[in-house]
């Protein structure tokens, strides 16, 4: 029944065009500078002017993975970032701001909103209950309330607990699951973190040739680590994600070809993802690469490229840990040849 309510309460806040800024449970403030790479993600309650209120979650993404083909990581396991979380989102008197103008469109139901009132206006007396909004511990602590993935993953309805008051410097109540903490920034962190592009370069450059080794690497300045702050300023809490690449796998696209290594995937060496094609070693084995041993025709191969990338965090006074490692690959087409022997 409370997600019932919850649902039915988003859905006519959706309708109140005429009420002043709030924030919902799905709703979210994003001020990012460049896009997807930009500086600086939002969460929480924010003016018009950009002025940002309490319990604001900030993603710093300035040493985030950059360019057109960047993007994000996918999990080699069956964990995904949180699609819902807690974390502080009204002062006594936006909370009051926002539940008012619901009440008075008497569009959730008398009953509903005379339960909300007894909640949050005129309780105080039993547990669970508030007199004026917590109007008196003005600065001493926020309403904490659900934020939700703006893409709407799976789950992103789960998070139906009534908003709740936690005084600063306390942690939230246990039994409340996914109430941010550095460990939650980080799950969210990691759902912010982009990877550059995964195109990788070939030698030769244009067609490579039928049984000829094709050598394969990638632009080693491109690939260094990258990372996500997550920060709740209201809390004096944040967590930082970091990527780094481990390895590149090459899927030639066709079961008519060799890969160097055998296993197809290269592991990362003094910083380099393969070795690039030096003049003289046409005939030397690559560390990286791939050898088609049918041409394409009048087609081409599907080459997939994807890097791994092992993701770990650190935190506001714990130690932190590991992550899921994440993959990002592309695919290229490359045309192959029937050409025995080639000059180069």
């Amino acid at each position: 029944m409370p997600a019932v309510r919850k649902l039915a309460r988003i859905a006519t806040v959706v309708t109140l065009a005429s009420v002043p800024v709030f924030v919902t449970h799905v709703a979210f403030a994003e001020r990012g500078k460049h896009g997807s790479n930009g500086q600086t993600k939002q969460y929480g309650n924010a003016g018009d002017d950009g002025t940002l209120s309490a319990g604001v979650i900030v993603f710093d993404r300035s040493k985030n993975g950059t360019g057109t083909s960047a993007g994000p990581v996918t999990s080699t396991t069956s964990w995904t970032p949180p699609a819902c979380w807690y974390a502080p989102k009204y002062t006594p008197a936006q909370l009051k701001a926002n539940l008012e103008p619901i009440w008075n469109a008497e569009s959730t139901g008398s009953q509903w909103d005379l339960e909300q009132r007894n909640k949050y206006e005129k309780g105080g007396e039993a547990p669970g209950t508030y007199k004026d909004f917590n109007k008196d511990k003005t600065g001493k602590g926020y309403w904490w309330d659900s934020y939700v993935n703006e893409s709407f993953p799976p789950g992103w309805d789960k998070c139906t607990k009534p908003i709740f008051w936690v005084d600063k410097g306390d942690p939230p109540p246990a039994d409340i699951e996914n109430a941010v903490t550095p460990k939650i920034l980080a799950e969210l962190a990691y759902n912010e973190i982009r990877v550059p592009g995964t195109k990788v370069t070939l030698a030769p450059a244009n067609a490579t040739k039928v049984n000829l080794p094709t050598w394969a690497w990638l632009d080693g300045a491109a690939f260094k680590p990258v990372s996500v702050t997550a920060s709740v300023p209201a809390l004096g809490i944040s967590a930082t994600t970091t990527a780094e690449p481990v390895s590149l796998k090459i899927e030639p696209g066709t079961a008519d070809a060799q890969t160097y290594p055998a296993s197809g995937v290269c592991e990362i060496n003094n910083g380099h993802i393969g070795e690039p094609y030096a003049k003289g070693k046409a005939n030397e084995t690559p560390p990286c690469g791939v050898k088609y041993l049918r041409s394409s025709g009048d087609g081409t191969h599907p080459l997939k490229a994807t890097i791994t990338w092992k993701i770990h965090w650190t935190g506001t006074g714990v130690p932190g840990g590991d992550l899921p490692d994440g993959t990002f690959g592309a695919t290229q087409d490359v045309t192959v040849q029937e050409i025995q022997a080639v000059n180069r």
